[in-house]
């Protein structure tokens, strides 16, 4: 996997004072996306140990709430793999940080098993806090969505929308 970019101090996406790892390759094309380079799977720098232990020395500050994973595109099965050892290794690092993923696939979709493979989705999912949905739809665009950008998008609560058996809004 490469990534496009590393944002050590983001408050744009997600609550607080952020880690955003913005991840290459995408194939949804939205029209209006904010990020068209990223859509490339080669785009960016290689993501290795050595960029994961630098995320992890990005979150370690108090002042920091957690990490977001943005794109390109997280949960494209090209991607889905490199990314659940980093989130299984904050999960056990720092507990009390949250992770919120931005994806154009609907929860729906991860959860059926038609994104990619069933179990490496799963426990994507089951590591992030907060999720995105949607494609952004420049038709939908609303600038007064809170850490969204179109209408269509949900911000969602994954522990309790998985404890529910049906998506619940993040408040």
């Amino acid at each position: 996997m490469n990534y496009a970019t590393i944002k050590a101090n983001d408050v744009a996406n997600g609550t607080g004072i952020r880690v955003s790892l913005f991840v290459s390759g995408c194939t949804h094309y939205c029209k209006d996306c904010f990020n068209p380079d990223a859509w490339a799977f080669d785009f960016g720098t290689l993501y290795t140990q050595e960029t994961e232990d630098y995320i992890i020395g990005l979150l370690r500050p108090s002042h920091i709430r957690g990490l977001s994973l943005l794109g390109g595109e997280p949960f494209h099965p090209n991607n889905q793999a490199a990314l659940v050892p980093l989130l299984q290794r904050i999960r056990k690092e720092f507990p009390e940080k949250t992770i919120w993923c931005y994806t154009g696939y609907l929860l729906e979709d991860i959860l059926d098993g038609t994104v990619g493979d069933k179990a490496t989705a799963s426990t994507l999912l089951n590591n992030i806090d907060v999720l995105v949905d949607g494609k952004f739809e420049a038709e939908q665009k609303n600038l007064s969505l809170r850490f969204r950008g179109s209408e269509n998008q949900r911000l969602l609560d994954v522990k309790k929308t998985l404890i529910a058996g049906m998506p619940v809004d993040f408040i």
